[in-house]
């Protein structure tokens, strides 16, 4: 017995703590009790130094004092404090009126509303509740499929996970030993993948089943007497991708400048000229594009209808004239994915990636010309004032996406000073809504302590947890397992990502990456496997831990808050069926698919991942060596008094 105990006692540690768990016991105290009770088993069968205790705190110091974690309870506070103020009500309200008129209009606006929401609070919670609050009764009201709802809900909420700033990048890139901006910059491509992918499922199931998912009534979606649905529309295009142009300018400030430079070449060259680092080129497309927005919105509301349509084809010239530069982007484009010897030849996927890497140039056209038509027929008042107030609630989570983001991406600040500048930027927002109150404050301090509190034990007992499973040499036992895989890294990635996905079942995202992550991360690196490409694939496969039963946190959030019994609704004054818990499971078990998809996505195409590095690729067969002639056997003596080349 002994003998089978000292072989196999790494094996029978792990097995202990999932007991533990499974017996509903409490995870950090299960982590620090199994750790230190098998700590003394360790040094009565001399298999564990007595002097490893030693070492206890001076890990616990390392957690306490690292300022990576801080992040945090910064960007938790951040999100409680928006979810209060009513931003989510607010994009969901305007969200839903500019899909209402497409089935699935709704849902749209909901997947939409859920990664801006990922993008300035980070928290899973925060984002399903409110959403389940807002958006389910509307869903519910104008006959939306019960699954279909709940799963667009829970699922749009989990995107909080994987988009930035998401609390489980900051747990992975600490436990990986990486950057969490770089983590961060890995993450941001698989994020809006995945919001895609949610969105191509609600447009195959309206395809399918149009009944599931209806158009909002004419009523509920008009923005007001006098501003027509198509003259809103139209006159949106331009604010909207002026946003996405601050976006760019944000987190690709080259690209937003190629743009400008494209659609006007003595603009190109004074932003050249004047806006010399990534920073200012930031600031500066930022400042152009309030200025056109402002301008904009001053020609709808007040310009004569003579001078609005020479506005007007003054902005379709302009439009015209970018076309140039996207023939050019597309020329360069042609010659990057296609190489010399292979021109005869394209694949759908090349071709593909070749028509949609000018999309910024598509985008741009297409805004001009909505602009352009937008002046020539001259909307009064209303229409300018509903554009106003359609950027006015896209504004603030775009402010904390610059604070927070922005500021990292461009090496301004920290993750954490980062996640503090959101927090004080959530506050003001609050402030100018009105909606910032001694209450709101005092709830969202408590809730942020006791998340940080529950974050920073369950990590003080996973230390302990791990000093002895490392003593008694657990990890060779874990190297030694998955080492021998077959298939190499991908199969190493595919057996661990089928682990995890099991795992989830029974553990939240917190236990996963405090537990296997350490475990699993030496054993990657081992095998050559890029550790940002890692933990990001982790982080999409933790999602499933919200979604699937039976213990799928972003489901009870919103069972918490979806109708339980038959109810009376507000606005119509109908009865009501209620959502069962059969439904919400259900409805999210597609998005769970969607979700493993991704997982195999992110393997097949790492270099969505891998951009985060910023290097270039060199074509071998490009590279030409000269060697100048050496005119045969007359060569020149050194010249020996002057002084040796530096090599520094």
């Amino acid at each position: 017995m002994i003998a089978f105990l000292i072989h196999n006692m790494a094996p029978i540690m792990f097995l202990a703590l999932v007991v533990f768990l499974l017996l509903g016991y409490p995870v950090a105290f299960s982590l620090a009790f199994v750790g230190l009770s098998f700590a003394v088993i360790g040094i009565w069968l001399g298999l564990f130094e007595t002097s490893f205790l030693q070492l206890l705190p001076e890990r616990v110091w390392q957690i306490m004092s690292n300022e990576t974690l801080l992040a945090i309870p910064f960007f938790t506070f951040m999100g409680l404090i928006l979810e209060r103020s009513g931003m989510a009500e607010e994009l969901l309200d305007t969200a839903g009126k500019m899909f209402g008129p497409v089935r699935g209009g709704v849902a749209y606006a909901v997947i939409l509303v859920g990664a801006l929401l990922a993008a300035t609070t980070g928290v899973v919670a925060a984002s399903v509740i409110a959403m389940g609050l807002i958006s389910l009764p509307i869903m519910l009201r104008y006959g939306y499929d019960r699954r279909l709802s709940s799963g667009v809900i829970a699922a749009s909420g989990t995107l909080a996970q994987i988009i930035p700033p998401s609390l489980v990048l900051i747990i992975m890139a600490d436990q990986l030993g990486r950057s969490v901006g770089d983590m961060y910059k890995g993450a941001i491509i698989p994020g809006l993948v995945l919001t895609g992918l949610y969105m191509l499922y609600v447009l195959g199931t309206t395809l399918l089943r149009p009944d599931c998912a209806p158009a909002l009534p004419a009523e509920v979606r008009s923005f007001g007497q006098g501003a027509e649905y198509p003259k809103v529309m139209r006159a949106v295009i331009l604010p909207l991708a002026l946003v996405i142009l601050i976006m760019l300018a944000l987190f690709a400030p080259q690209m937003a400048l190629d743009t400008l430079h494209a659609l006007s070449i003595r603009l190109g060259n004074l932003a050249s000229a004047n806006l010399t680092t990534s920073t200012s080129i930031m600031f500066g497309i930022i400042g152009a594009a309030l200025l056109v927005y402002l301008s904009y919105i001053a020609a709808l509301m007040w310009l004569p209808a003579a001078v609005s349509r020479v506005a007007g084809i003054a902005v379709a010239a302009f439009a015209v004239a970018l076309l140039h530069g996207l023939l050019d982007h597309l020329m360069v484009a042609w010659t990057t994915v296609m190489a010399p010897a292979e021109r005869g030849w394209m694949s759908v996927f090349d071709l593909l990636l070749w028509l949609a890497s000018g999309w910024h140039f598509y985008l741009a056209i297409a805004a001009l010309l909505g602009a352009a038509a937008s002046l020539w027929q001259a909307p009064a008042a209303p229409v300018g004032r509903a554009v106003n107030k359609i950027i006015s609630d896209l504004l603030p989570p775009l402010i904390l996406i610059f604070l927070v983001l922005g500021t990292i991406f461009q090496g301004i600040a920290t993750p954490t000073e980062g996640g503090a500048m959101g927090a004080v930027g959530a506050l003001v927002l609050a402030l100018i809504k009105r909606r910032l109150s001694f209450d709101l404050t005092r709830q969202a301090l408590d809730q942020t302590a006791k998340l940080a509190a529950f974050v920073i034990f369950i990590l003080i007992g996973a230390r302990v947890f791990s000093l002895t499973f490392y003593g008694v040499d657990g990890h060779k036992w874990v190297e030694d397992l998955l080492l021998d895989l077959p298939g190499g890294q991908i199969g190493f990635l595919i057996f661990v990502n089928l682990l995890v996905f099991v795992l989830a079942f029974f553990l939240d995202f917190f236990e996963l990456a405090f537990i296997v992550v350490p475990l699993l991360g030496p054993v990657a690196e081992k095998l050559g496997i890029d550790l940002i490409w890692f933990g990001v694939l982790l982080g999409i496969n933790m999602q499933t831990s919200f979604m699937h039963p039976p213990f799928g946190f972003a489901l009870f959030y919103l069972r918490s808050v979806a109708p339980r019994g038959d109810y009376i609704d507000k606005v119509t004054g109908r009865m009501m069926a209620p959502v069962t818990t059969g439904q919400i499971y259900w409805g999210a078990l597609p998005f769970v698919i969607i979700q493993l998809i991704m997982v195999g996505l992110a393997i097949a195409f790492p270099e969505m991942i891998m951009h985060y590095k910023g290097t270039t690729t060199v074509d071998p067969s490009s590279i030409e060596i000269i060697v100048p002639d050496s005119g045969g056997d007359n060569l020149a003596p050194p010249d020996l008094s002057t002084a040796p080349p530096s090599f520094d």
